[in-house]
Parts: C-alpha cells; sequence; structure tokens
C-alpha cells in the first residue's frame, strides 16, 4: 500500500507490515518519515538493527543470510536496507522478491531510497513491497504550500511568525526544509512567547549569518562597499560557488529595477514591494538603492550577471568572482571598472 508521510503514524498504530519503503528527495521529510518508524518498532520490541549499505560491493544474498541469523541479544530486529541512488539489477531484485515472498515474522525490513524513477516504480520488487508492506512516498514541498508547511511547523513549537515574517523565511531558505527546521527552532529560543516579524527574522539571521549571500546583499543595498568585498572574499573562501552568488545578487538588481519602473509610473512603493517580496527592515534600504542607483547602472550590473552565467556555463571566458565584485560595488554605488 501506498502512504503518505502524514498517514504513517496513523497506520503504524493499526498495525505492522514486514516491509517499509521510504523514498523520496526531501532529506527532511525521509529522515523524519525514517526515525518515527524506528522509534514505534523499538517501542514494540525491535531492539536490534542491522544497518546495510547499498554500494558496488554489497552482496545481496546477505540480506537473506541476515533476515535467517538468529539474534543473541534480542527476538526482534530491524533491517534498515540504505539503497541510496543504487539501482537493482535482475538478479538483485529476484533475491529481493524472495524475501519478500516469506519475510520473516521477527523481522521489519525498512527500505530507504532516494527518489525512484519511473522504472524502478514498474518493477517487480517495487510491486511486491506495494503487496505486502507499506510504500511511503516523499514529495518536496512546493512554492506555494510553503507558507503554509512553515505556518503548522511554527505552531507545533508554539512560534508565532507574522504573515510577512513567513514570507520572508520562504524567501531565505529556498525550498530547504531542513535549514527552515533549523531557523524555526532558532527562532522559537529567542522570541519564546511573542509574535515574531519579518525585522525580527532579519535580525536573527543577519547575526548567526553574518558572511553568506543575504549578508551580502543587505551590504550591497546599504552602500557598505568594503564589506561587501570583505564578504566576497569569505563566501570564496569557503567554497561558494558563483551560481549562488549570482543568485542574490540578480534577484535585488531585478527588484530594484521593478521599484524604479513602478515609481516612474506612479504605482506605490508597498506595492511593489510586496510584489517583489521586500519586507521590513529591507524596504528602506531597497527604497534607497533604487534612488542611489541610476536605471543605466542598473541595467550594466544586470548584463554583467549575463556574462557571470556564461563564464560558469563555459559558454565565455573570464573572471566570474572579479565580474560579481564589480555588481556588488555597482549596486553599493561605488562601481568597478572591469
Amino acid at each position: 500500500m501506498k502512504l503518505r508521510p502524514e498517514q504513517l503514524a496513523g497506520h503504524l498504530n493499526k498495525g505492522l507490515s514486514p516491509v517499509y519503503l521510504i523514498t523520496g528527495d526531501e532529506p527532511l521529510l525521509s529522515e523524519e518519515a525514517s526515525d518515527l518508524l524506528r522509534q514505534t518498532l523499538q517501542q514494540q520490541g525491535f531492539t536490534e538493527r542491522e544497518v546495510l549499505h547499498v554500494d558496488g560491493s554489497f552482496s545481496w544474498e546477505y540480506l537473506l543470510e541476515c533476515a535467517n541469523a538468529l539474534s543473541l541479544f534480542a527476538e526482534k530486529k530491524i533491517i534498515e536496507l540504505r539503497l541510496g541512488s543504487s539501482k537493482l539489477n535482475k538478479k538483485s531484485s529476484e533475491i529481493l522478491q524472495q524475501y519478500l515472498s516469506n519475510p520473516a515474522p521477527d523481522n521489519i525490513l525498512m527500505i530507504i531510497a532516494d527518489k525512484l524513477d519511473g522504472s524502478s516504480k514498474k518493477s517487480a520488487w517495487f510491486k511486491a513491497i506495494d503487496k505486502c508492506g507499506a510504500i511511503v512516498e516523499i514529495w518536496p514541498v512546493e512554492t506555494a504550500q510553503l507558507p503554509n508547511w512553515i505556518r503548522q511547523r511554527a505552531a507545533q513549537i508554539e512560534l508565532q511568525l507574522d504573515d510577512e515574517a513567513i514570507q520572508l523565511l520562504c524567501d531565505r531558505i529556498e525550498g530547504n526544509l531542513l535549514a527552515a527546521k533549523q531557523e524555526l527552532s532558532k527562532l522559537s529560543l529567542l522570541f519564546p512567547n511573542q509574535m515574531v516579524t519579518a525585522d525580527a527574522v532579519v535580525d536573527a539571521v543577519s547575526d548567526s549569518s553574518r558572511y553568506d549571500i543575504y549578508g551580502l546583499s543587505d551590504a550591497a543595498l546599504q552602500g557598505q562597499s568594503a564589506r561587501c568585498c570583505k564578504i566576497l572574499q569569505v563566501l570564496r573562501q569557503d567554497g561558494t560557488e558563483p551560481p549562488v552568488v549570482l543568485w542574490a545578487l540578480s534577484k535585488e538588481l531585478r527588484s530594484l529595477a521593478a521599484i524604479q519602473q513602478a515609481q516612474s509610473s506612479g504605482q506605490s512603493f508597498d506595492a511593489v514591494c510586496q510584489r517583489e517580496r521586500i519586507w521590513g527592515k529591507r524596504k528602506p534600504m531597497a527604497r534607497q538603492a533604487a534612488q542611489r542607483l541610476k536605471p543605466q547602472q542598473i541595467n550594466q550590473a544586470l548584463r554583467q550577471c549575463a556574462e557571470v552565467d556564461k563564464i560558469v556555463k563555459g559558454m565565455s571566458n573570464g573572471d566570474a568572482w572579479l565580474l560579481l565584485t564589480s555588481i556588488s560595488l555597482t549596486l553599493a554605488g561605488q562601481p568597478l571598472s572591469v
């Protein structure tokens, strides 16, 4: 049977299946489902656990040996098969089906795999698990679902966030749910029993992430050219890839261009900020930068962004970091000739 992650707890309360497959490419949700399964099995007497890592040297026959081996320490055992991105060939598929045809009553087989492709889902071994066990398929949280996901997670730890704070977190984590969990845990410690605003999120993140791409964006908007250079140097030394920095800077440039265009046509500044997802203390920073820069400077910086993109894709020669420095200094109001 197929289960959604939120259905797993209810299923486990009703009874256990001989095999569980947890598959997906969202690490946090996959790990949480695995933890829930392990904890439930341990509570029901499966106190021994053997972990099998499937790699190029793995012998699938050992799965059968492991299932048939008598334990000296416990009557019930979890066999945790970590499949990762490995695919089953004909032999390994047959061995797994052999196990599933007569699973050991005192063992639970727990398979953890990355996202499976279409051919794997049509395979005989997948259908065998679907017939005698449970398949928990983990799907990424879509962008439109992310605000509600954050709101629910915050409620679970009694953290109160206003709408702007939630939107800011959505922008900052960019679908990285593990980062979202860490940020929410930190905010719950910093702001117990109080409503957390977007300004509070900005302050909390900047305190702990002084040299990240968001710190670079903030320094550039505030005209802090020396700090921009320092942050870029640290990012480069820490192994940050140029496309990550490029994404942050080009996003700010496009937002500033949108602000300038909106103001020239008489649109509300607050309305364009909401559309461009600019919240809290970043609004006056963006307003000042839009007033400080000329449209020609922003267009020139965007052309440099396009050149960086070509360089990192191997379509052009040049120094990506030098151009990123030039873009940052342009944003800060002190353009560098390159």
